[in-house]
């Protein structure tokens, strides 16, 4: 198998950044972080504090005023994300790596192997069926469960066989 496909994988760029964390599976810088959150606190806070002045003699009631005035403190949490992202870019770097289609053939004979079952390509959803078509594992998948790369056919573990 000459062929290969294209993986792109995200590794930390450490040169440009100050110190690095990972939250939430995303990789961030923490001077940025803390940028972020004063940014985010001020703008939301300045968007409540302005609408609530602003609507105290405009709407009917008080509380009223207030409801509308936490909704702009939400509006301005978008605000304030967006001028952060816009200044903080991201703080990680893709790479193209070439992936060796054998590595695939592998990895489908390990999950036979452990599993004894892969299931059926008939059995897949619409859905799930076209995201294998896209990644270019269908194929793959139903000629490891149906024949091998002559097209000599091999037989299919069954469950509880």
């Amino acid at each position: 198998m000459a062929d290969a496909v294209t993986r792109l994988d995200t590794v930390p760029d450490m040169q440009r950044h100050g110190p690095l964390a990972e939250l939430w599976g995303d990789t961030l810088d923490l001077n940025h972080l803390g940028k972020s959150v004063v940014i985010g606190g001020t703008v939301s806070l300045a968007c409540f504090l302005l609408a609530d002045r602003l609507l105290l003699g405009i709407a009917p009631t008080p509380q009223l005023a207030r409801t509308y005035a936490m909704l702009a403190g939400l509006v301005g949490c978008l605000i304030g994300g967006a001028i952060c992202a816009r200044l903080f870019a991201p703080k990680r770097t893709l790479i193209e790596q070439s992936a060796n289609l054998a590595w695939r053939e592998e990895a489908m004979a390990e999950l036979v192997l452990e599993t004894g079952w892969t299931g059926s390509a008939l059995d897949l959803s619409a859905p799930v069926a076209r995201e294998l078509r896209e990644l270019g594992l269908y194929e793959l998948f139903a000629q490891g469960l149906s024949g091998d790369a002559a097209g000599d056919p091999k037989p299919i573990p069954r469950p509880g066989a």
